[in-house]
């Protein structure tokens, strides 16, 4: 790009004139901190750091970062993984620690500039390497591209942290109803003092999902099979996901599912509880999953939330046997007692549940609209800067 083609004000500039590689090596026995970063806390999804561990989890010299550095994953460039460190500690060395030099590039504004499709794509295509492909700092510095005035990267740079932290608003929000929701489980179903029953005596049936050959699978089969990994940890199953298979439907008609029969997995994360919805066609459960048909003493409803609480999932776990892949048996789980009251509470406790988990629902409608709004102006950035 000619600088003739450059809006007023703007400049081709190279990389290493606006940011510098922060190489302070650090061994993580000396480290005077207790936060230590390395590629797996990087969340490709947000800027900020959520997660970290500490100096005596890893051995080697490590980096050392100020308040205000980027952490920047040079390794595998293609993960997109950077975060802005709101304290000091160290990081792993596949990362890099870029500064800002504030008389070329704003601090608040050079985080967006290295998540811009202009700039990623640039770093993908110097990475060298090719099991792990890495960034070199030497090759990375003589980069050149184009870069706005301070004031014009002040403005861009208020708007997507505005956008920002809307997002964080969003997020915080989610895991306080995350929480809330466990706390109303725990309350509900271990400190409420329901009355306590044999499971199988509110079990009308139960019978293990059936095996076949995988090569039965075929996307004009007439039924599906719904398996471990269609159901979220939460209990809620992704339909759409569902794999179909060529299976007479008359051999298996024990096995297909009405609706407001309860999952329960007996493998992978054991316990997990959902609650199958009445579909256009004709469903099985997976080999991995327990089928439970209820009496009308016991809502379906009821049951996975108590199975999917706190106190349930404590319950289902000391049921778990085996080694690698743990397993619960049917005959288990009819044996155990869980908290039973009439009803007309469980009618109450289900229509509390639902209202949380709408109410969950609709902030994660509004994160992700938020975060595909913000995606949408990171992109604009990008072509702004790459175009102009």
């Amino acid at each position: 790009m000619s600088t003739q083609s450059l809006n007023p004000g703007w400049k081709m500039v190279k990389f290493g004139d606006i940011a510098q590689n922060v190489a302070v090596r650090v061994d993580p026995a000396d480290a005077k901190t207790d936060v230590y970063v390395g590629l797996e806390h990087l969340d490709p999804s947000t800027l900020h750091l959520r997660q970290w561990g500490h100096p005596s989890d890893v051995t080697g010299q490590k980096l050392a970062f100020k308040k205000g550095d980027v952490i920047f994953g040079r390794r595998r460039a293609y993960q997109r993984k950077l975060a802005v460190a709101e304290f000091d500690g160290i990081c792993s060395a596949h990362a890099m620690v870029v500064r800002a030099k504030p008389k070329m590039i704003l601090p608040d504004f050079l985080p967006f500039f290295l998540q811009s499709d202009m700039f990623m794509e640039r770093a993908i295509e110097i990475s060298v390497g090719s099991l792990s492909p890495t960034i070199n700092w030497k090759t990375l510095k003589v980069q050149e591209f184009p870069l706005p005035p301070l004031d014009e990267q002040k403005r861009i740079a208020e708007i997507l942290w505005a956008a920002d932290d809307a997002e964080e608003g969003f997020s915080k929000s989610i895991e306080q109803h995350r929480f809330l929701i466990r706390k109303v489980g725990v309350t509900f179903y271990k400190e409420s003092g329901y009355p306590k029953y044999r499971f199988s005596e509110h079990v009308e049936d139960s019978a293990y999902g059936p095996r076949f050959s995988n090569a039965l699978y075929d996307i004009n089969g007439g039924i599906g099979q719904i398996r471990t990994t269609d159901i979220s940890d939460s209990g809620d199953i992704e339909y759409s996901t569902v794999p179909l298979a060529n299976l007479d439907v008359s051999a298996y008609q024990n096995h297909i599912l009405n609706g407001g029969d309860l999952l329960i997995s007996r493998s992978g994360t054991c316990g997990v509880a959902s609650v199958y919805e009445d579909q256009s066609f004709p469903m099985i459960p997976g080999a991995f999953l327990i089928r439970f048909r209820l009496k009308t003493s016991l809502l379906p409803e009821f049951a996975r939330e108590y199975f999917n609480s706190l106190p349930g999932r404590m319950q289902t776990a000391r049921l778990a046997q085996g080694g690698v892949q743990s397993n619960i048996r049917g005959s288990s789980l009819l044996e155990e007692e869980i908290p039973i009251p009439d009803i007309g509470i469980q009618e109450s406790v289900v229509s509390m549940f639902r209202q949380l988990r709408a109410e969950l629902e609709d902030l994660h409608s509004h994160r992700s609209k938020l975060l595909t709004l913000k995606k949408s102006m990171l992109m604009n950035v990008g072509k702004e800067i790459a175009h102009v």
